[in-house]
């Protein structure tokens, strides 16, 4: 049985995650602000929903990418050097979640990212946590990715593109940001072909864990993001 969470109640062990069912860990609980981060320090995250109540994941093994293993292509080099997508960060969040609820995802029916969840994370990065990377064409918000920040670590959540190669220039900027500002791995959660052609790859969820605890223990500011003094030549 998958336990179910009240209001109060503590994870279970990650070792006793379903892997026959990706990793699921529990139902229930909330997505209040100290359920959350909680959940993240211990290599948790909610992907969807059942009647209304969130699913808690850890999967084993875990996607991440370092950031000295990000792999940018030729093509998307040229992209780069062309200008034509300004990149923002922390300006329209909550339009860049809505993005992500709104992009059809191949084998999904629907969304995991309710209403619910926007809220959720949207009051995450109103608290300094959650931040957003956004790509613009003319103005115009055509793709980018939202996550969470706690010490030098980066959660991945989602990410959307209404032109071509948006999501990947958002996520270039990033890995530039993450850099500069010694962050050391992102967590990608589970492996997809896209995020393993921009160099992430699968650690076992102990390793994953280990380097966890030591990377969310940094100090770290909660400041909103802004790309004043970073370089972003390519």
């Amino acid at each position: 049985m998958i336990p179910f969470l009240g209001q109060f109640d503590p994870f279970p062990p990650v070792e006793s995650a379903r892997e026959e069912m990706g990793g699921l860990l529990a139902v229930g609980g909330d997505l209040g602000p100290d359920r959350l981060l909680n959940a993240y320090h211990h290599g948790i995250f909610p992907w969807g929903t059942v009647e209304g109540e969130p699913l808690w994941y850890s999967p084993d093994p875990r996607m991440v990418l370092f950031p000295d293993e990000f792999r940018l292509s030729r093509s998307l080099q040229k992209t780069l050097h062309s200008s034509l997508f300004e990149v923002r960060f922390d300006s329209n969040f909550a339009g860049v979640m809505a993005g992500c609820a709104e992009t059809p995802r191949p084998g999904q029916d629907g969304t995991w990212i309710t209403p619910d969840m926007q809220n959720a994370y949207i009051r995450l990065h109103e608290l300094g946590w959650a931040h957003s990377v956004e790509a613009y064409v003319e103005g115009d918000l055509v793709g980018g990715l939202y996550g969470l920040a706690i010490g030098h670590m980066f959660y991945g959540e989602s990410m959307f593109s209404r032109r071509s190669d948006a999501s990947k220039i958002a996520f270039a900027h990033l890995i530039r940001y993450l850099a500069a500002h010694r962050f050391e791995m992102i967590d990608c959660q589970m492996r997809t072909e896209h995020l393993a052609s921009l160099g992430g790859r699968e650690i076992p969820r102990q390793m994953f864990l280990d380097r966890l605890s030591t990377l969310t223990a940094a100090n770290s500011s909660r400041a909103a993001w802004s790309a004043d003094n970073l370089d972003l030549t390519w």
